[in-house]
């Protein structure tokens, strides 16, 4: 099993970026699935969360109204759109299903 996270990079304040999460060995489908982001010297925290079949979402209270998570099952594939980047979201995201997690993307959010 292999997930593998992209889209990040370097971004100006303000600034949007996609995030994909594309799973291989695995058939996401029936399982919910998670963001987490990791920031320098601060313990990962839990980002948004969607369920195997998209009807239910819910975001971290901070990220609300700038990121929308979804999914594609028939690509096995997740995604975070981020808009109105904050310095404050500088960090690592990885995603996981099931027991499974990726080594995550770095998001680098600076002037």
């Amino acid at each position: 099993v292999q997930l593998v996270e992209s889209g990040g990079g370097l971004v100006q304040p303000g600034g949007s970026l996609r995030l994909s999460c594309t799973v291989s060995g695995f058939t996401v489908e029936h399982y919910a699935m998670r963001w987490y982001r990791q920031a320098p010297g601060s313990e990962r925290e839990w980002v948004a969360f969607i369920s195997n079949d998209g009807g239910t979402i819910q975001y971290r209270d901070s990220v609300k109204g700038r990121f929308t998570i979804s999914r594609d099952n028939a690509k096995n594939t997740m995604y975070l759109q981020m808009k109105g980047l904050k310095i404050e979201d500088t960090a690592v995201y990885s995603c996981t299903v099931g027991n499974y997690r990726g080594q995550g993307t770095q998001v680098t959010v600076s002037s």
